[in-house]
């Protein structure tokens, strides 16, 4: 079997086949064995597992994945690489490719075809520019997957795992972590890819909720509330709240003192559960 993490390998591929790298498909491949080892480490791939990849690119981490899980599925948009992976995966029995966009594809319908009523893990180095587009469809769809690990482009995961009265915290840290537990699990620099991206990776380790961990009265009006308190960040938060919503601060205040929150304090700095009571407060009054 070919070594994929091999740059001449990957020369030798790009030969035979004519591919070339697509930058609007943000396509960097993995160079270094360890690090995709590390990554399939951290997700606990065991032989009793099912997994999804998202976007296997010439299958670097799908051997591995394939060498560890009982079934992996690898979701591929890039036609061209469709006769690379028939090559680089061929022998491997327990591996599908599924040729399509994740963003477009009926994906309950593709879990339900492949992997029946198991939750797969889902495992994968995704393209940066679509990266909060992808998580957030499997997040706010709570499509059935057990969790999710993925190397991503740092600040992004930063966001996401960020704690309040942080710099990186704020409505995405919120919308994540209101569905799972959210943890940076590994560092990845530029120099294990090619061809190298300009920006630092890490993995993260999203283990979903069984519920959300807050309760809501309405979900909608909390995401929109948490918006508000973020749209501005240097304001206090009864002024954020005011020009985000287009709410009366005499209401807004009611709200706040309902649930003891001091209104010339930073949205940034209230917890999720702090952000639940509030908009679970607007709602009562």
């Amino acid at each position: 079997m070919l070594k994929l993490t091999s740059p001449s390998t990957i020369r030798y591929i790009m030969d035979k086949y004519g591919f070339r790298f697509s930058k609007s498909l943000g396509q960097n491949f993995l160079i270094d064995e360890g690090t995709v080892n590390r990554i399939v480490a951290n997700a606990e791939v065991g032989p009793e597992d099912m997994v999804l990849e998202v976007g296997p690119g010439i299958g670097v981490m799908t051997q591995v994945l394939a060498a560890h899980a009982e079934k992996v599925v690898a979701v591929e948009i890039d036609s061209s690489l469709l006769p690379v992976l028939n090559e680089t995966l061929d022998g491997l029995d327990n591996v599908e490719v599924v040729h399509g966009d994740i963003l477009k594809i009926d994906v309950k319908a593709l879990l339900n075809e492949h992997f029946g009523d198991r939750k797969p893990k889902v495992v994968a180095n995704l393209p940066y520019y679509v990266t909060t587009p992808i998580l957030m469809r499997f997040l706010e769809e709570r499509l059935p997957v057990s969790e999710i690990v993925v190397m991503i482009q740092k600040e992004v995961a930063e966001r996401m795992t960020a704690s309040p009265s942080t710099k990186a915290y704020g409505s995405l840290s919120i919308a994540v972590q209101y569905y799972c537990e959210a943890a940076v699990v590994q560092k990845v620099p530029p120099t294990v890819f090619m061809p190298q991206p300009s920006v630092e990776s890490l993995v993260i380790r999203l283990k979903l909720r069984e519920k959300p961990c807050v309760e809501l009265v309405n979900p909608d009006f909390f995401f929109k509330l948490v918006k508000a308190a973020f749209g501005q960040r240097r304001k206090t938060l009864l002024n954020a709240l005011s020009a985000g919503l287009s709410m009366p601060k005499d209401k807004i205040l009611t709200a706040l003192e309902e649930v003891e929150i001091l209104p010339n304090i930073r949205g940034e700095a209230l917890s999720i559960e702090e952000f639940a009571r509030l908009a679970n407060a607007f709602e009562e009054i």
